[in-house]
């Protein structure tokens, strides 16, 4: 059962009822529940044209990267696949340094030899989606402890899902749905060779940056292209040179008729993590303890980064993707918490919890089953309240406070799963496992920022959190400190193997008896192992098996307390589609936001002095020429940006805008500060994802880059006028247009 504790994913919104424009569907669902109502609103397609496993459908076009972390689509024939800029950040700034800042200038592969493999990243096609709740459930019963019925339920998923793959190269995975309530197969189809194709200079691709992060108008260009590759026979291998351009089943056609308010939307991918059953509880303790508790680490984290970011350009490309993962959920929780005040979403959740509570005690068997549910659940949040600041500071402070933590832990599994061998081979193997690891971590850290990143962050933690949940680490540094951090952190980089490479690399040489002594007085070691163990121990809450079975009884009952209504799971980086609408909003008293934003806007946040608002010379000539071919509107106008009401959450970055004709329109990179509390309350008349017009993109590639050879390989479509006389019932023909 996920924990509130462990959210760490953006979230972005809907209550359990569902409206026109709220949920996150599975796509096998459709036919059965959302289909009448998206072709009511204007889709033109059925829903075998998007979910099908035996013929090729829009599934087949929509990709999830690494597990999750964002969505991606394939936009021709050629494996071209699109996704955010900020989804690639990562690989953009791992090809980056002050000779090639591919970071600040953009990168574009003009030919396909000049395309960058990306390591360790990776796309999955869903092969197919299977209920198996009758299988899982099968040997489960309701005497059972909840560790029990996890045991349990784990060895029938994996069970399943090796099933599922056995005599394939496909992968597969059985999740949960409604809190225990019911399971589903996964089966994917992942590729491995995954190359960067192109990406705008930053002051496209991130402009605006911080200031503008989860606000409208907006004027960014969220955008990169990668590509696919397959073996000869078009299936899933290693990076090879000799490996050619994945032939998808489907792709995508770009269109080129824009957006309208009223115009249907609807955005497949992969949302990472909601809580839409949250209760009453968990959003207090949301409010006043978790998300001020994040937001005042990270604040002393981004400070003490942007200050060495900002004196040396390689220390600023090493750091950008941290800091910009750092900045973004930082402020996340601070428009988070202002949401939950201001909608009052504790006083909803309450209501829905009486009502639950009313309907429960109407009935003896209802009482019998559901009546002890929601006091689980109080009883838990009671019994987790003290610990959730030392939980907070366990992981923002001290695991990811600093990256020697964290590499330090990761070292000692490799060690540990090393000394275990008596053989001294396979112990120089796993060692030397490490390799790969140590050489991307020392590519983006930079000792001095590493070393005011750590002492900043002790020093927090030993001011702020209570003395009883504080790591043994500081018992330590009292005792042969005499409680001095300061000197503790020199001593420790002054020491550590693991404070550089060349430390390291030396470690690794020692024979063993010596590498056992370097290792276990080893200070970063120490700190690594203190803080796991700290972290681990803020979740052992005797509560938690109660707690469990509370939330899975609670969402069973209302589920069958509003037996007429359709509900749709949390997100749990699951395929799902939302559909919905284009369309402005108020957000205030007296403030109306239109639904789309153009180039003019651009111009007029321009400001050379400021980095998050630098435009590009060519850029800014392009707009001022009013240049832009044939991706301008029927007005001449260029748009950048538009709005929608569909329901999104992290993960699904990168996602397709799809309209009613099944063709991309753009894509959604973020949601809108108003709504910042829609992970646990959707607010139809605040709520909007906002998404770059796939015109921009297009104009990008081509005017302001140049790629041709890009633009020439997407397929492209255009609304052709009706006739007069034609029926409004025929469906628009479509022109193809190169």
């Amino acid at each position: 059962m996920r924990k509130l504790i462990l959210m760490m994913t953006i979230l972005l919104g809907a209550s359990v009822m569902a409206k026109a424009d709220e949920g996150m569907w599975l796509l096998h669902m459709l036919k059965k529940i959302n289909e009448a109502e998206m072709k009511n609103m204007g889709l033109n397609l059925s829903a075998e044209d998007i979910y099908d496993i035996n013929k090729a459908s829009l599934k087949d076009a929509i990709v999830m990267l690494n597990g999750g972390m964002c969505t991606a689509e394939v936009i021709s024939d050629q494996g071209l696949v699109l996704t955010n800029h900020h989804c690639a950040y990562g690989a953009i700034q791992s090809f980056s340094s002050k000779e090639n800042d591919y970071l600040t200038d953009g990168f574009w592969a003009m030919s396909k030899d000049q395309e960058m493999h990306i390591d360790d990243f990776e796309v999955s096609f869903l092969v197919r989606i299977e209920d198996v709740t009758s299988r899982v459930l099968e040997g489960v019963n309701d005497d059972m402890s909840e560790s029990e019925r996890e045991a349990k339920i784990g060895e029938m998923t994996r069970a399943i899902a090796a099933e599922a793959t056995e005599g394939t190269d496909y992968n597969a995975q059985v999740k949960g749905f409604f809190y225990g309530n019911e399971y589903y197969l996964f089966v994917y189809n992942t590729y491995r060779d995954v190359r960067l194709v192109g990406a705008p200079p930053e002051s496209v691709g991130k402009f605006g940056g911080d200031t503008d992060n989860w606000m409208w108008p907006r004027h960014t260009g969220d955008f990169s292209l990668l590509r696919i590759y397959a073996d000869k026979d078009n299936n899933p291998a290693d990076f090879a040179d000799n490996n050619v351009p994945y032939t998808p089943k489907r792709h995508l056609n770009v269109s080129l008729d824009g957006v309208a308010p009223g115009d249907f939307t609807m955005i497949m991918g992969y949302p990472g993590s909601t809580d839409r059953y949250l209760s009453s509880w968990g959003v207090e303790q949301a409010i006043n303890l978790y998300n001020p508790t994040v937001v005042e680490v990270r604040d002393v984290k981004l400070k003490t980064m942007k200050e060495h970011m900002d004196a040396d350009k390689a220390v600023r490309i090493q750091y950008a993707s941290k800091y910009a993962s750092t900045a973004n959920y930082w402020k996340y929780y601070i428009g988070q918490t202002k949401g939950l005040k201001r909608l009052n979403v504790y006083g909803k959740k309450q209501q829905i919890e009486s009502e639950f509570a009313a309907w429960v005690a109407k009935d003896a068997d209802r009482q019998k089953k559901y009546g002890e549910a929601l006091g689980m659940i109080e009883d838990f949040y009671k019994s987790s309240d003290p610990m959730i600041k030392s939980n907070v500071y366990a992981l923002e402070a001290g695991i990811i406070g600093a990256d020697i933590t964290l590499f330090a832990f990761r070292f000692n599994r490799i060690y540990g799963a090393a000394m275990a061998e008596d053989d001294m081979e396979t112990r120089k193997q796993i060692m030397g496992s490490f390799a790969g690891t140590s050489e991307g971590f020392f590519k983006d850290y930079d000792l001095a920022t590493d070393r005011d990143l750590l002492r900043n962050t002790l020093k927090m933690y030993k001011e702020n959190v209570d003395k009883q949940y504080l790591p043994s680490i500081f018992e330590y540094i009292d005792s042969k400190f005499k409680g001095d951090i300061d000197r503790f952190v020199e001593t420790l980089y002054s020491t550590s193997f693991l404070a550089s490479e060349s430390s390291l690399n030396a470690f690794m040489q020692l024979p063993a008896k010596k590498m056992k002594k370097a290792y276990d007085k080893d200070l970063a070691i120490m700190l690594g192992n203190s803080m796991i163990e700290a972290y681990r121990g803020t979740f052992a809450n005797p509560a938690q098996e109660k707690f469990d079975k509370g939330y899975r009884l609670f969402v069973d009952g209302l589920r069958k307390m509003n037996s007429n209504q359709a509900y749709y799971p949390d997100a749990n980086s699951t395929m799902r589609l939302t559909y919905g609408t284009v369309g402005d909003y108020y957000p205030a008293d007296a403030v109306h936001y239109d639904f789309i934003t153009t180039t003019d806007g651009i111009l007029q946040k321009r400001d050379p002095s400021n980095p998050e608002f630098v435009v590009p010379a060519e850029l800014s000539r392009l707009i001022e020429a009013e240049d832009f071919g044939r991706w301008a509107n029927d007005n001449g106008d260029l748009v950048v940006c538009f709005i929608s009401n569909n329901d999104i959450t992290g993960g699904n970055s990168g996602s397709p805008v799809i309209n009613g004709n099944g063709d991309l329109i753009g894509l959604a990179f973020d949601g809108n500060w108003e709504a910042m509390s829609g992970d646990i309350a959707f607010e139809p008349e605040l709520q909007r994802t906002i998404s770059v017009d796939i015109r921009y993109v297009m104009f990008c590639i081509d005017k302001l880059a140049g790629a041709s050879n890009l633009i020439e390989e997407i397929d492209f479509v255009k609304t052709m006028p009706k006739p007069v006389e034609e029926s409004t019932e025929v469906a628009p023909e479509m022109e193809m247009q190169n």
